[in-house]
């Protein structure tokens, strides 16, 4: 049974038009997701087309490499709630958490908390790049900056979220932070294994194709 409250019903891909961002708001509203992610310059029209129901906003600050100054990252994040974002997905400094400096990582995330203003902020880690130590630091750079949720993956990485990972880092962070997997999720089992692990949404771009696969699934568990 897919809970369709935890999917991010994504689009970030560079060619995305007017009419894809449609697309995507469409089929939100028609599936009942939690939110549409798109990148920041369409988060107005997104919130413009999903005005009146209860589907968020979601979208992406230093996106897809991380390696933006804080500044920059905590403007992008004061500019997209500007324009109706309801929720921030932002990507570390992942140069900074490689060189194990994880003051700078923590400063960066603490950047675009406090410019969010109490709007819900998740901390993309991009997992490929990093060993099971840096994870782990990271993410409690990320609970100490008050951050809502980590997140594995940006999509655009080597590789996206694996349960491996989605275990670690929810046993890091506990309770007090949700985890998102991203990248990678592409049918019902991948979801299945990704929910069993500890995350709590789903971002991808295959949420239609999940949520038809588990309608055929518990449509043949009836019998």
């Amino acid at each position: 049974m897919i809970n369709s409250k935890y999917i991010d019903h994504t689009i970030l891909k560079a060619t995305a038009t007017k009419t894809d961002i449609l697309k995507i708001c469409d089929e939100a509203y028609r599936y009942n997701f939690k939110s549409v992610c798109v990148n920041p310059y369409w988060v107005n029209f997104a919130k413009q087309i999903l005005d009146g129901t209860d589907i968020l906003v979601c979208t992406v600050i230093g996106f897809p490499l991380g390696a933006n100054s804080s500044e920059v990252k905590a403007f992008e994040a004061i500019k997209a709630i500007a324009d109706g974002a309801d929720e921030i997905d932002m990507v570390i400094n992942i140069g900074e958490a490689k060189d194990h400096n994880y003051e700078a990582v923590y400063n960066d995330i603490k950047a675009v908390v406090d410019a969010s203003n109490g709007v819900l902020v998740k901390v993309i880690l991009e997992t490929c790049y990093l060993t099971e130590e840096e994870i782990m630091e990271v993410c409690l750079c990320a609970k100490r900056a008050n951050a809502d949720f980590v997140k594995t993956s940006t999509g655009f990485g080597t590789a996206g979220a694996t349960v491996e990972h989605v275990v670690l880092m929810k046993q890091t962070v506990g309770d007090d932070m949700q985890v998102k997997a991203s990248g990678g999720v592409k049918n019902i089992n991948d979801y299945n294994n990704m929910i069993s692990a500890g995350a709590t949404r789903i971002g991808t771009s295959n949420g239609v194709t999940l949520i038809k696969e588990g309608e055929i699934n518990d449509s043949d568990s009836s019998y």
